[in-house]
C-alpha cells in the first residue's frame, strides 16, 4: 500500500469547482487500508480572506459547500480526519449549524450533533460490515472526540441482541 499524504492542500480552484481531486490519494484506498492509516488526514484550505475578515473557516460558504460534497461522496472521511488538532470538529462544523465564541469555543445547534453522530455511526457501521472490516472501536473514538460516550448497549442493539 502506498501511503497517501497526511496533509492535503485544497486550492481555491478546487474549492470553487467542487473538485474533489485532492482527495484521490485517499479515495483510491480500500476500507481496510483507510482504517489502518488511522485518523491522520489534515485538510488545509487555501482560501484567501480579506484583511479583518473575522469568519472562521467553517463560516465560509465556499468551503462548506466543498466539504459537504466531500462528505456526501466519501462518508468515511470522519474516520480518517485528524482528531487531536481539531480537523474532525472543523469538518463537522462545515456540515452542521453551529456558533463559535471565544470563551466557550464551538457550539453546535441543539440536537444537530446528536443526529449527525447517530446517523454517521449507523452509516459507517454498515459500510464496515459491507467492506468486511470492523470499525466500531474507531467509531467509538470518533464519537468520544465529539463529546459522546457510547454505551456498549448501542452496538448490542445493532447486533440484534436484547
Amino acid at each position: 500500500m502506498v501511503t497517501p499524504p497526511s496533509i492535503i492542500q485544497v486550492d481555491p480552484a478546487a474549492i470553487r469547482g467542487l473538485d474533489l481531486t485532492p482527495l484521490v490519494p485517499w479515495t483510491s484506498l480500500g476500507a481496510a487500508e483507510l482504517l489502518a492509516l488511522g485518523p491522520v488526514l489534515d485538510l488545509q484550505f487555501d482560501w484567501p480572506l480579506q484583511e479583518g475578515d473575522p469568519r472562521e473557516r467553517s463560516e465560509i460558504p465556499e468551503l462548506r459547500l466543498w466539504s459537504l460534497r466531500a462528505d456526501a461522496l466519501h462518508p468515511w472521511l470522519p474516520l480518517v480526519l485528524e482528531r487531536s488538532g481539531g480537523q474532525l470538529a472543523r469538518h463537522v462544523a462545515m456540515l452542521l449549524p453551529h456558533g463559535f465564541s471565544a470563551s466557550e469555543g464551538l457550539g453546535f445547534a441543539p440536537g444537530s450533533l446528536e443526529l449527525w453522530i447517530t446517523h454517521r455511526l449507523f452509516q459507517l457501521e454498515a459500510w464496515g460490515a459491507r467492506e468486511g472490516v470492523l470499525c466500531r472501536a474507531n467509531l467509538d473514538q470518533m464519537a468520544a472526540v465529539l463529546g459522546y460516550a457510547l454505551e456498549p448497549a448501542f452496538w448490542t442493539v445493532l447486533d440484534g441482541k436484547p
